[in-house]
């Protein structure tokens, strides 16, 4: 065991943070700790690092053992290029080299015995020097700042010149040069591109040392970790596995104690029901066995009903126009800019109901295109066209569709006045705004707060095709969730730009990733298309196959978007799969039977419940209680709804395990 966080409690004033959080980590392992946003778990982080100290509880780790963390902010010397910021990790490396060759240089002038020991000290250096894999440093440290997503030329680059993404970059870099026998990362991804993300996933997959990761990229804990641990209400609890297995069990463990708790609300409400019959006899016999019956209810320990947490934040999309077919077609668009050219001769076509996901790598123009396609900006060349009754709505990752100095509360009632005051709290309550937090400027808002502000005013939109450009960016995981089963159930057409994978893997219905010279797409899931990745962008470069966008002739004008006209169909455009709307419909139908099916059972189980009362109470009217015979034919038509009853309840159980699975 390399470390062992053992009962810790931290509190900021009188909120509790984290109360008696308890696990370890074995040498060499990989855990995550996931949890919704202000869970304490980068307070935690820095609870073990000792940058933080706990209320109580200890943090205990291996002896001599080493620990490196990525945070939000970095120390790096702003003089420095990139590439020496970055060798300077291998400071004592580059020290030890130097030694050698100076000694290499002060030994034609020994000898003797005096040779003799500096040849020795020369053997010991040297093999250090092999053991520390001296020869591979500077082949290293390029690997490294290759992976991470930095061309040759900008190794030269100054630290101060660097955005704030790129100096996260340059810290990861000198973090997972310098070994540490625990790596501990917030947000690793947060600033890379999904090659660079995938290399991460390669190196820390291989990496000797434990490490520990808070995450909200799901595809990439899915990769590397085999162990979660979850903060959740202050709590900690472990699980081992990836975070799909996590997310099984924790469902399975949340099923389990929905089922306990209906059983046992179940047999409450028998026991109540069998103590008030006993009390209605009103004899003492009776009344002694309803009362010994209330005393053995009042000891049972009552199985709270989980908290939904998913009903927490309320996204429903859903278009109030149907539109035509023919949703989007794009043809031949080029941009630029300063000389340089993003993208070129970009052809596709977009079908109602589809879901397309744009990546690609970081500076291809993905933003770029977004808002051309949202008349933000100017294409160099090309054109598109937007399909009969398509209404567009637009979700902007940096957030300049809202106003800065503005309110919550008047960013939504300014951009839909008929909607009274009390509606607008409602919307805004639906996505976490409650109490004063309406009157916060959008100026002082988080990131996370101004993206789920945008989502507000897309729900609230006429939209049926929605823009939406890194939308899960600042989100926690229960958000990603909520987000992905809105985007999923979406009756419109979606077209969004991502770098989470697991996101695109549970909404695309196609993905198209960007290229120089067009577009490379693939009708499918996530998974599929990195099975297949490789051979399509050999037949891509090839110019080989339909998918491939032709460059329009060199003799073709360039097209302003307001003068697109008509745009005739393309044999090679890339088309979206209707085999997954299909299933999402079908999916939708087989609910919609599950509910209807459950609703008209509640409604028998209420009808035979209610008319065994009414039985019980006809029973002790003295003209019936007097007639034999009557008494039979009420005892048996209360058996035999009470027989009914009981197969009801369980085709209830049935019915409400499969609307939740």
């Amino acid at each position: 065991m390399i470390l062992s966080v053992n009962n810790i409690t931290k509190s900021f004033g009188t909120d509790v943070i984290l109360s008696e959080v308890s696990f370890h980590i074995e040498a060499g392992q990989k855990a995550a700790i996931v949890g919704i946003n202000g869970a304490g778990k980068s307070t935690l982080l820095k609870i073990i690092t000792g940058e933080l100290a706990p209320d109580s509880g200890t943090v205990s780790i291996q002896k001599d053992a080493s620990i490196g963390i990525l945070t939000q902010t970095q120390n790096l010397t702003d003089e420095n290029t990139i590439y020496d910021e970055v060798l300077s990790v291998k400071a004592d490396i580059l020290a030890l080299e130097e030694n050698i060759r100076r000694m290499e240089h002060s030994l034609k002038n020994l000898e003797g015995e005096e040779l003799e020991q500096a040849l020795n000290r020369y053997s010991r250096m040297n093999a250090e020097f092999e053991n520390a894999n001296g020869y591979a440093v500077k082949s290293e440290v390029t690997g490294v700042l290759k992976g991470l997503g930095f061309e040759d030329d900008e190794f030269a680059k100054t630290v101060s010149t660097l955005s704030g993404g790129q100096k996260t970059r340059v810290a990861l870099a000198k973090l997972l040069l310098s070994k540490p026998d625990i790596i501990m990362l917030d947000e690793p991804t947060n600033h890379l591109d999904m090659d660079a993300i995938r290399w991460l996933e390669g190196f820390l997959g291989a990496y000797k040392g434990a490490v520990i990761l808070v995450a909200h990229d799901r595809y990439f804990l899915d990769k590397i970790v085999s162990k979660v641990i979850e903060i959740e209400n202050t709590k900690a609890a472990s699980y081992d596995g990836n975070y799909t297995e996590f997310s099984k069990k924790k469902k399975m463990l949340r099923d389990a104690l929905i089922k306990q708790y209906l059983n046992q609300q179940r047999d409450i409400k028998h026991q109540e029901a069998v103590i008030e019959k006993l009390k209605s006899f009103n004899r003492e016999k009776s009344i002694k066995r309803a009362e010994s019956r209330e005393k053995q209810l009042a000891k049972v320990e009552r199985i709270e009903l989980p908290k939904e947490l998913n009903a927490e934040m309320d996204i429903r999309l859903e278009p109030n126009i149907e539109s035509g077919n023919d949703v989007l077609t794009v043809r031949g668009l080029s941009k630029g800019f300063d000389g340089v050219t993003l993208f070129q001769n970009v052809d596709f076509e977009v079908k109602k109901g589809d879901k397309v996901a744009i990546i690609g790598a970081n500076g291809t123009g993905k933003t770029t295109l977004m808002k051309i396609l949202n008349g933000l900006l100017e294409p160099d060349a090309g054109c598109f066209k937007l399909g009969a009754k398509v209404y567009t709505g637009y979700y902007d990752q940096e957030h300049h569709v809202l106003n800065p100095d503005k309110t919550v509360f008047e960013e939504i009632q300014d951009t839909y006045p008929d909607m009274d005051n009390t509606k607008v709290r409602n919307v805004l309550a639906a996505f976490l705004f409650t109490g004063d937090d309406v009157f916060k400027l959008i100026r002082d808002l988080s990131g996370g707060e101004k993206g789920r502000v945008s989502l507000a005013k897309l729900m609230l939109s006429d939209a049926n095709l929605l823009f939406l450009d890194e939308p899960t960016n600042h989100l926690d995981i229960i958000s990603k969730e909520i987000l992905e089963q809105a985007v999923a159930s979406y009756k419109g057409t979606v077209v969004y730009v991502s770098h989470d994978r697991y996101f695109i893997n549970k909404t695309a219905t196609r993905i198209m990733e960007l290229k120089n010279n067009g577009f490379l797409c693939f009708d499918g899931t996530y998974d599929y298309y990195l099975e297949k990745r490789d051979a399509l962008l050999k037949l891509h470069e090839e110019k080989q196959t339909d998918i491939i966008r032709q460059a329009p002739s060199s003799g073709s004008s360039t097209l302003p978007t307001s003068s697109c006209g008509d745009i005739t169909e393309s044999n090679s455009s890339c088309k979206g799969s209707r085999e997954d709307w299909e299933n999402a419909k079908k999916k939708q139908a087989e609910t919609r039977k599950l509910e209807n099916e459950f609703k008209k059972c509640e409604e028998a189980i209420n009808r035979l419940e209610t008319r065994n009362s009414e039985i019980d109470e006809e029973m002790q009217k003295p003209e019936v209680a007097s007639s034999p015979s009557k008494l039979v034919e009420l005892s048996n038509e209360h058996e035999k709804n009470s027989l009914e009853l009981e197969k009801l309840m369980e085709t209830w159980e049935e019915l409400y395990e499969k609307l939740n699975s």
